[in-house]
């Protein structure tokens, strides 16, 4: 059977979605891009600034927006995601589940090469896809526990074809190899990084070699790298002879380099420096709503979280549509459940938490805690606004009669290392905390099994095993109209026992030159080659 949407032409979607794009993008052209070379409108150059530059230089050593945007251009996605749609054609070009087997055949094109000349071979995705999910081999990669979670392993059947093995239904693999395989270079990798037994580590451009559209040509590490076309490329000449990509921890920064041409598109402008680029000549803000939600884990083997009353409690007692319009200055749209719309199993039927004073302080009252002193634990500059949003929460659950709860602003690191220890009585230190998580796969799958399913699953954050059940059990369903139903139990039964005090989807929110024919998109993705000027 044929992998679902494999019969939608991608190149046909892209020219009718790009068609549209560039319509929108010539009404705004005013202009040029400081070129004075050119002395046309034509841009041969464009510089991104993300928020943060990437800390490695191998391609699975990462599971980051930022760093993804920068790799995605030299290791090619094996499939493009549309978000809403599925997946498409790219260096694979069919594929067949093998009923019953647990495999999906992945078909090959036969002109696909690596920057130092060297053919792709089956047998390099095989290994790159088993060097992902085999903990003992290479680096211990996110990518493979969170997105190709269900992947098993890989194998070359002839120079063309892989085979792809899972333990999971078809449709959640395809979800996960669709969004997450990559290829290497398996011979260059291991003479050259020893890849099979660490990182691959390096401060040369010859220290990168995918089979992308780009290929590294200068590097300086933590701080600049600079992408020129790949002439051998197998796929349409990109738009943009050279790219360089650079990284700026503060909004404003980010803002300024607009302002003053040193960038030409930026990400994660935040509310308050919106009105800055709108009042900017030749650039101006393109958002989407995304799909990251913010939420705040509690932790339920230990007190008060271990009372769905109480998380209840802590649900009903913050007005996440007031946060949205204040803190977030409308950016945002309130959420009652683990993912959110346009992913696959999001529950129309789920409306958010709505503020209610008193139906939050008779649940703490039937939870037992009444008089509890809790903390809300918050990073700082990691999501739009967060510490504000954390204060602001803390403080309407500080204003119950029964509760008191302040905000701890930290470093983004202590969250994250919060979210991954676990639901250990004995370890935890920090049980409420203000994360975010965008489901990428488009797949309600990677936005639960990592915080709620139990076996082998040493850093969920939730223990219950009706949750956990039902996920698992969602894994193995392989009619797709079936899976999302079970899907959209599982996010009711996310809402019902509040693993989560549930807050928004975020918006994304860029700055970019009015040239530049672009329009985000809800996986936070920035690809090059869906651009124009």
């Amino acid at each position: 059977m044929q992998g679902v949407n494999n019969s939608l032409e991608r190149r046909a979607l892209l020219k009718r979605t790009g068609a549209a794009t560039s319509i929108a993008g010539l009404a705004a052209i005013a202009g040029c891009l400081d070129d004075p070379s050119s002395g046309d409108d034509e841009i041969d150059e464009l510089t991104i600034t993300l928020s943060q530059f990437p800390d490695t230089i191998d391609p699975l050593d990462h599971i980051t927006g930022d760093y993804f945007d920068v790799y995605d251009h030299i290791y090619e996605p094996l499939f493009d995601f549309e978000p809403g749609e599925g997946i498409f054609p790219r260096v694979v070009e069919d594929w067949e589940i093998q009923e019953g087997e647990g495999v999906t055949e992945l078909s090959l094109r036969d002109d696909v090469v690596f920057h130092n000349g060297d053919d792709l071979t089956a047998e390099d995705v095989a290994w790159t896809i088993n060097r992902t999910v085999d903990p003992e081999m290479g680096v211990v990669s996110d990518i493979g526990a969170y997105g190709l979670g269900s992947i098993e392993g890989a194998e070359a059947l002839d120079d063309t074809t892989v085979a792809v093995g899972y333990g999971a239904a078809p449709g959640l693999a395809e979800f996960e190899f669709g969004n997450y395989a990559r290829a290497m270079n398996m011979e260059w990798a291991i003479e050259n990084h020893d890849a099979e037994n660490g990182a691959i580590s390096g401060a040369d451009p010859e220290d990168f070699n995918g089979t992308g559209p780009y290929q590294v040509t200068d590097f300086t590490s933590g701080e600049e790298i600079v992408l020129e076309r790949f002439d051998d490329y197998w796929g349409d000449e990109p738009p943009f002879e050279t790219v360089i990509f650079n990284a700026d921890g503060e909004s404003s920064g980010r803002v300024n380099s607009l302002r003053t041409d040193e960038t030409d598109l930026t990400i994660n402008i935040l509310p308050e420096d919106v009105g800055t680029v709108d009042d900017a000549d030749d650039i101006e803000i393109r958002r989407v709503t995304s799909f990251r939600n913010i939420f705040c884990p509690m932790k339920n083997t230990v007190e008060p979280f271990d009372s769905q009353e109480f998380r209840q409690a802590m649900n009903y007692a913050v007005d996440n549509e007031a946060i949205v319009n204040s803190v977030l200055s409308g950016y945002g749209e309130a959420r009652g459940q683990p993912v959110a719309p346009g992913i696959n199993g999001f529950n129309d039927e789920i409306e958010p938490y709505e503020q209610d004073v008193g139906m939050a302080e008779s649940l703490v009252e039937e939870s037992g805690y009444g008089g509890v002193e809790i903390e809300l634990t918050v990073p700082q500059g990691r999501y739009l606004n967060d510490a504000e949003v954390g204060e602001t929460v803390a403080d309407q659950i500080d204003q119950l009669e029964n509760v008191s709860c302040e905000a701890n602003l930290v470093e983004f690191g202590i969250v994250s290392d919060a979210n991954s220890a676990g639901v250990d009585p004995d370890v935890i230190e920090i049980p409420f905390y203000l994360i975010g998580w965008g489901t990428i796969t488009g797949d309600t799958d990677y936005g639960v099994q990592g915080f709620f399913t139990i076996p082998d699953n040493e850093s969920r954050t939730f223990d219950d095993e009706e949750l956990s059940d039902a996920i698992l059990e969602s894994q193995q369903i392989e009619d797709p109209d079936e899976r999302r139903a079970q899907l959209e139990e599982v996010n009711q039964l996310a809402h019902e026992k509040a693993p989560f005090l549930f807050l928004h989807t975020q918006e994304s929110i860029y700055g970019v030159r009015e040239q530049i024919s672009w329009e985000p998109r809800e996986d936070e993705t920035i690809y090059i080659w869906e651009m124009d000027a």
